[in-house]
C-alpha cells in the first residue's frame, strides 16, 4: 500500500456531444497521464486516436507527466477538426459565416 496522501482530481472528456467527468484519488505526485488512466475515459480508443489528444489543467496547456494537485480539472484536449480562421475564411469567400447563415448584404 501507498504511504503517500492521497489527492483527487478530476478528469473532463469533452465531446461534440457530450462531455463526461470522472472523480480520481490518486497518490501525491501523480501525473496528469496516471489521472487520465485511472479515469477510464480513454479505455478503449485506438493508439492513433489518444496519440492526438493534449492535456490541459484548468484552460492550460500541459504535459502528461506534469504533477496534480489537489483539485485540479485535468481536461483531455481533443483536436480541432479544422483549423478556425481557414474556415472563416472559407466561408466568407461562400458568403456564409461561422453560425450557419448568410451575410447581410451591403447597402
Amino acid at each position: 500500500m501507498c504511504d503517500r496522501p492521497a489527492i483527487r482530481a478530476s478528469v473532463v472528456l469533452a465531446e461534440p456531444t457530450s462531455q463526461r467527468v470522472v472523480s480520481v484519488k490518486l497518490p501525491q505526485g501523480a501525473t496528469v497521464a496516471e489521472a487520465v488512466v485511472a479515469s477510464g475515459l480513454l479505455a478503449g480508443r485506438a493508439a492513433t486516436e489518444r496519440a492526438g489528444l493534449a492535456y490541459g489543467i484548468y484552460g492550460k496547456v500541459v504535459d502528461g507527466d506534469s504533477q496534480l494537485e489537489e483539485g485540479d480539472r485535468v481536461e483531455i484536449l481533443r483536436p480541432l477538426p479544422q483549423d478556425p480562421r481557414s474556415r472563416r475564411r472559407r466561408l466568407a469567400r461562400e458568403g456564409r459565416t461561422m453560425g450557419g447563415g448568410t451575410r447581410p448584404k451591403r447597402s
